[in-house]
């Protein structure tokens, strides 16, 4: 998949960013900073911060960016907090194409430009874009960069063939017209997780040929790693618990197939217990998996110009392995809590 060089646009759609917050006062002020910076046209940016019942200073912070506007969730007792924020904040939008991210992401100046030049090139409905883990030395934000990668690459190689309907929910844009033309989060307002993907699919399937992959580092938005290894896999599982409710049923025999395949790593372990040959099968298992993955591995490594991961893919697969099997595992059948929630 070629990288996309965004052009200067001759027809250029206003732009409506929606940005869900609960408690973000230590990032929320570096991203609308960030915004500030963008080249895109102010006046054909909406900025629009939808306060998810915060209960530190994010309110205070956002007033501080006399460009954007602030509005307030006020519904409760809900299991999916985030997708109401964004329909509250679609709701208030003025543009035609809407934008949504994180607030704890950072967007490079070029983000929103780039965006809308490829949704001219391609006249896409629904773009999927790259993000990227900043992460410092340490085991957890290291693993938590080097997994994201992967999925990215996954990502990014699947919408692009049209193969599968996958996405990220911090650098994503689609018209609005289309959201309310396949109702919004309707049907899947129940699931926690999924504003996102569960999205992605109700449009994928009302407007086939009109989603696409936006392989640029310009258009490459940067969030923070989960800071403890609770909140890692708190993120993982709600992540998993979506996978029986997609609509794009493709992607759930490639899923189990994944699921299983790592399964057998802690069969084969356990079977040796009994007869130590297991275990040198799990090890000639792990040896040849990385062989597999690694060309696909240097390759999102170099786009992401995080090289450094390279020599250390081979020592990080019996965590993401491990990983794996329990985030699956819960996801399908645990509760978890996030943004001091517990949800389904």
């Amino acid at each position: 998949m070629a990288i996309f060089q965004p052009t200067k646009n001759t027809l250029q759609p206003k732009i409506s960013l929606i940005i869900p917050a609960r408690n973000e006062e230590t990032n929320i002020g570096k991203l609308l900073a960030a915004l500030s910076n963008q080249s895109y046209p102010k006046e054909l940016t909406e900025i629009i911060v939808v306060d998810d019942h915060s209960t530190d200073n994010t309110a205070t912070i956002v007033q501080q960016f006399p460009f954007a506007k602030r509005i307030q969730l006020k519904e409760d007792a809900i299991n999916s907090y985030k997708k109401k924020a964004i329909e509250k904040g679609i709701a208030e939008a003025t543009g035609e194409l809407i934008v949504t991210t994180d607030a704890d992401c950072i967007p490079p100046p070029e983000w929103l430009q780039t965006i809308a030049s490829f949704k001219e090139e391609k006249q896409s409905v629904f773009i999927a874009a790259p993000v990227v883990i900043n992460c410092n030395s340490s085991l957890l934000q290291v693993f938590q960069a080097m997994d994201f990668m992967v999925l990215q690459g996954i990502t990014g190689a699947t919408v692009a063939n049209q193969k599968m309907s996958m996405c990220n929910g911090a650098n994503l844009a689609y018209e609005r017209k289309a959201f309310y033309a396949v109702d919004g989060f309707a049907g899947i307002d129940h699931i926690a997780s999924g504003d996102d993907m569960l999205l992605m699919h109700k449009i994928v399937k009302q407007y086939p040929g009109k989603v696409h992959y936006l392989k640029s580092k310009e258009a490459t938005v940067s969030t923070e790693p989960m800071k403890s290894w609770r909140s890692f896999f708190n993120q993982r599982i709600r992540w998993a618990s979506k996978a029986g409710v997609y609509n794009d049923k493709r992607i759930l025999p490639v899923l189990l197939l994944v699921y299983l395949f790592n399964l057998s790593f802690a069969v084969l372990l356990i079977a040796g217990i009994w007869d130590t040959h297991y275990i040198l099968y799990a090890a000639i298992l792990w040896v040849a998996k990385t062989l597999v993955e690694l060309p696909f591995f240097i390759s999102v490594s170099n786009f992401f110009d995080k090289q450094w991961a390279i020599k250390l893919f081979f020592f990080f697969q019996p965590l993401h392995i491990f990983y794996t099997i329990v985030s699956g595992l819960f996801g399908q059948f645990g509760k978890y809590e996030w943004k001091g929630r517990k949800v389904n």
